[in-house]
């Protein structure tokens, strides 16, 4: 694991020595991604920077890591999972390997086999080789995006890559050389509460994608799809569905093996849901000693704190449970945000964040459970397609007058709802997981609000691969989200929440191998129809993996009681925001204070309410930081000390 920054000089005639002092003061600000090592190395047209988070170190493998009688210089970020396995492919095709850690293995890959090496990596990535040969580098993101990577060009015409969107700010001089806040991506950051990719809420910078590889020659950047996630759902034949559970079953134990490769301590987040106490159960397999972390607040009502405890105690395995006040939770947001890059707004980042210190006071890996809803079929949203299969029957022009009649019918009738949400394609209904801003509700906050510009914007091209791919529409909604949801809000979070505290994490679920199998997964098997089951076939799996009295417990994942906090506890803290806040040239101040005051006078604030304000609140505060100057977050040192 590390913090990677790398300037390429697109100028054949430029010295990239000039940039050393430049590159080595940006790469401060990824200090927290990697304190173990520190190291910046140069030639004419390059100057590769680098910070270590040691973990698989049987030797050192220090970066940039040269291969090939110093023709490349490979700067990673990342995991390899099997990269003992493709040693051992490349040293029988005759490559010749120095080091024992799955760095080489990138850059011998590339020596040998060229861009085929990607598809073979199995792990989490974001690398970037320079060929001093050719003046030519070669790079790539892994398939899923858990491993962030972004982009921006220079002043002077060069090409920069890091780990985090903020050193390149440094590089750039700030907010306006980095071209101000993108006009768009703030509108679906509002609706979405997370900027698409491949965009960031900068103009200037950008982000590689998830799944992609990329070229700089001749001073141009080119990027190239690698992974095409593809479902293709396999019947299962009558008394033959324990074959399906066994395999997956397999899969993850498999999966989990290989994750838990480390030489360090390996601990794993416990929440109440079968995801991670699967990955608990399955890691305490490898590691006896397995020592597990959860988090919750001072309210009974939805603290996963005792129902992580208890899963600990059956699965017998030693558990660090976190509490967080309010105060604690306000106070950290500032912090949260900085290391965030761009605003999040799933308030369930600070939880995890509080988790994350915790458990990296006893270990430097833990393993999650992310991605197993998006690959099984686990969000109970996936089931509206079966719930309203009846409405897709009918001729649009029914469908149409049942849109006129939801209309008609007064507010918080039962049922209207329903009709309104049946008239609507799915391509227009359904854009992720997270729906706070309706396009009336953003034109009263947002000014300059684009009436052209809406979620179908970011998925119709999602939608049109997933019709030509002829997908029922659950398994499109399934493919939407791992292109927008799960990329842009569930790993980011991930990454950025553990990586703040220099812990690593992994996700045994995203996986290619257990997306292999998991795409072959029919229908039936994860949402099944006349029940309220979601990713049935997975449930069914984890009966032989996870104790009986937790196996059909309701997931609460980590709950935020964001709405009382903001009526409560937190109200003024949030008008400071708001009164505080140099943002009117985006948004109506006085109609976030309206939205405000209802959360405080309402008998039971509302939830959709609470998350529109959390939204803006977070847009402020970031604001604040990186466009302002105004915030300044205290921003811890690491565990160890950082050497520069």
């Amino acid at each position: 694991m590390c913090g990677l920054l790398a300037y390429l000089s697109t100028d054949a005639d430029r010295v990239a020595d000039a940039r050393v002092d430049d590159v080595r003061h940006a790469l401060h600000c990824l200090h927290h991604r990697g304190p173990d090592d520190t190291a910046v190395w140069s030639d004419q047209r390059a100057v590769l920077a680098f910070n270590r988070l040691s973990i698989i170190d049987v030797d050192g493998s220090p970066q940039p890591l040269p291969y090939a009688d110093d023709r490349y210089r490979i700067l990673f970020n990342g995991e390899i999972y099997n990269y003992v396995e493709l040693r051992e492919e490349l040293a029988a095709a005759g490559a010749v390997l120095s080091t024992h850690g799955d760095t080489e293995t990138i850059v011998a890959g590339y020596h040998l086999w060229g861009e085929d090496v990607v598809p073979k990596l199995r792990g989490m990535f974001a690398f970037v080789i320079w060929d001093t040969a050719t003046g030519t580098a070669f790079g790539a993101r892994d398939p899923f995006g858990i491993k962030p990577l972004f982009t921006a060009r220079l002043a002077d015409g060069g090409i920069v890559f890091s780990s985090e969107k903020k050193a390149l700010l440094e590089l750039l001089g700030g907010s306006k050389g980095a071209g101000g806040v993108d006009p768009a991506s703030l509108q679906h950051y509002l609706t979405l509460q997370y900027v698409p990719e491949p965009a960031t809420l900068h103009r200037g910078i950008r982000r590689i994608e998830s799944g992609t590889s990329f070229t700089v020659a001749d001073g141009e950047l080119h990027t190239r799809r690698y992974f095409h996630p593809t479902f293709t759902a396999k019947p299962v034949a009558a008394g033959r569905e324990q074959e399906l559970y066994d395999r997956i079953a397999a899969a993850l134990d498999e999966s989990v093996g290989k994750h838990m490769r480390a030489d360090v301590t390996v601990g794993s987040f416990l929440s109440s849901g079968i995801d991670s106490t699967a990955i608990a159960a399955l890691a305490k397999r490898y590691n006896p000693d397995l020592l597990t972390f959860t988090v919750g607040f001072e309210r009974e009502a939805t603290s996963e704190v005792d129902i992580a405890a208890e899963s600990a105690a059956t699965l017998g395995v030693k558990h660090f449970p976190v509490v967080i006040t309010a105060e604690q939770f306000a106070a950290a947001i500032p912090e949260v945000v900085w290391y965030l890059d761009d605003p999040v707004a799933d308030p369930a980042l600070v939880p995890l964040y509080f988790v994350a210190r915790e458990a990296r006071k006893h270990v430097k890996v833990v393993l999650s459970g992310e991605g197993a809803d998006e690959l099984f079929g686990g969000y109970t949203i996936y089931r509206e397609p079966l719930s309203l299969a009846w409405a897709q029957r009918m001729p649009k022009a029914g469908r149409s007058a049942m849109g006129a009649l939801s209309r008609l019918l007064p507010d918080g009738l039962r049922g209207k709802d329903l009709l309104r949400r049946a008239s609507i394609p799915l391509e227009e209904r359904y854009y992720g997981n997270a729906r706070n801003f309706s396009a009336p509700e953003l034109a009263r906050l947002l000014r300059g609000h684009d009436p052209d510009l809406s979620h179908v914007t970011v998925t119709e091209d999602l939608y049109r691969q997933t019709r030509a791919a002829g997908y029922d529409d659950v398994t499109a909604m399934q493919y939407v989200d791992l292109f927008t949801w799960l990329r842009g809000d569930i790993l980011v979070k991930a990454d950025k929440m553990t990586m703040a505290n220099s812990l690593e994490l992994r996700v045994p679920f995203l996986d290619p191998e257990v997306f292999a199998l998991a795409s072959t997964i029919p229908l039936d098997q994860r949402v099944p129809r006349g029940s309220q089951a979601t990713k049935y076939a997975l449930r069914r799996a984890m009966e032989q993996i996870v104790p009986e009295p937790i196996l059909h417990r309701r997931k609460l994942g980590f709950p935020v009681p964001t709405g009382e906090f903001l009526a409560g506890p937190l109200h003024e803290w949030a008008r400071d925001i708001v009164a505080e806040s140099q943002t009117d040239e985006w948004l109506d101040r006085d109609r976030v204070g309206e939205l405000l005051t209802g959360l405080r006078t309402a008998d039971q604030p509302s939830k959709r309410i609470a998350r529109q304000v959390w939204e803006v609140l977070v847009f402020m505060i970031w604001h604040g930081i990186f466009v302002e100057d105004r915030i300044t977050p205290v921003i811890p040192e690491t565990v160890y000390p950082v050497r520069l």
